[in-house]
């Protein structure tokens, strides 16, 4: 590509309350090829110096935050982590992650998938914290390393855009969230999976899953959101079969 000097881009434009009645178009931009720039540079560039209208969302270009999520030709992807070298001869795609509502261009509205972040309780519970001056709940290695893959999620929602039962069934919580979830249920310290398992062990909620495993392939974080779920439905069959042999209230 070494004498190729430019790239054509593709952006999906929007805005949901200036083009109401209009349907989303893509614009065209040629801009620089560098071998080093990201996707997200180059849409920077085109932010800068070509038109400043243009939305999206980016932060930390580590790969850390998870805010530039987008689809890059047709896939999800952060937009900091791949290289236009990787869609030579072009033109690259670029579109909102699929599955979200838009709120302009590439910028999507995130509110839904707060709401079933908060549904899963992510965080530690448990009702006898002892005074601090009796120090920390300690936690061996191996203790740690039961949910440390699943900690490693940084919500950049590709999952999300990669599930094909997001945008099919709206009481489904999401890859992400119930990945979450399960990094609490195996924490040592927590005493919280029955308060999850009772929010979302329904059959359109953590059972919406049909472990497809696309949420897995498109992790940037290697979190495995699909073995996560799995493991939280076999945490929830344990828990119905229990509860079937002993109905709670039963002996006393």
């Amino acid at each position: 590509m070494a004498d190729q000097q430019r790239l054509a881009l593709e952006i999906f434009r929007y805005d949901p309350e200036a083009d109401a009645n209009a349907a989303p178009r893509y614009d065209r931009y040629e801009v620089p090829y560098r071998e080093h720039w990201v996707v997200l540079d180059a849409i920077n560039w085109i932010k800068d110096e070509v038109d400043g209208t243009l939305a999206h969302r980016w932060s930390c270009r580590m790969g850390v935050c998870g805010s530039c999520g987008m689809m890059v030709n047709g896939e999800p992807r952060l937009s900091c982590n791949v290289f236009l070298r990787d869609y030579v001869p072009g033109p690259v795609r670029i579109e909102p992650l699929q599955h979200f509502a838009v709120e302009k261009d590439l910028v999507v509205d995130l509110e839904g998938f707060m709401r079933k972040l908060e549904q899963v309780k992510p965080y530690l519970m448990r009702d006898d914290v002892e005074r601090p001056e009796q120090g920390p709940y300690n936690q061996t290695p191996a203790q740690m390393a039961q949910y440390h893959e699943h900690s490693m999620c940084i919500n950049c929602m590709l999952c999300y855009a990669a599930c094909p039962v997001v945008n099919l069934e709206p009481a489904f919580p999401g890859p992400a969230a119930l990945a979450l979830a399960q990094r609490y249920n195996l924490d040592s310290r927590d005493r919280g999976k029955e308060h999850r398992l009772e929010a979302v062990g329904g059959e359109h909620e953590l059972w919406g899953c049909t472990f497809v495993g696309e949420c897995t392939d498109v992790c940037p974080k290697n979190v495995d959101p699909a073995g996560a779920i799995q493991k939280m439905k076999l945490e929830a069959t344990k828990r119905w079969y229990l509860h079937l042999v002993q109905p709670k209230g039963a002996g006393r």
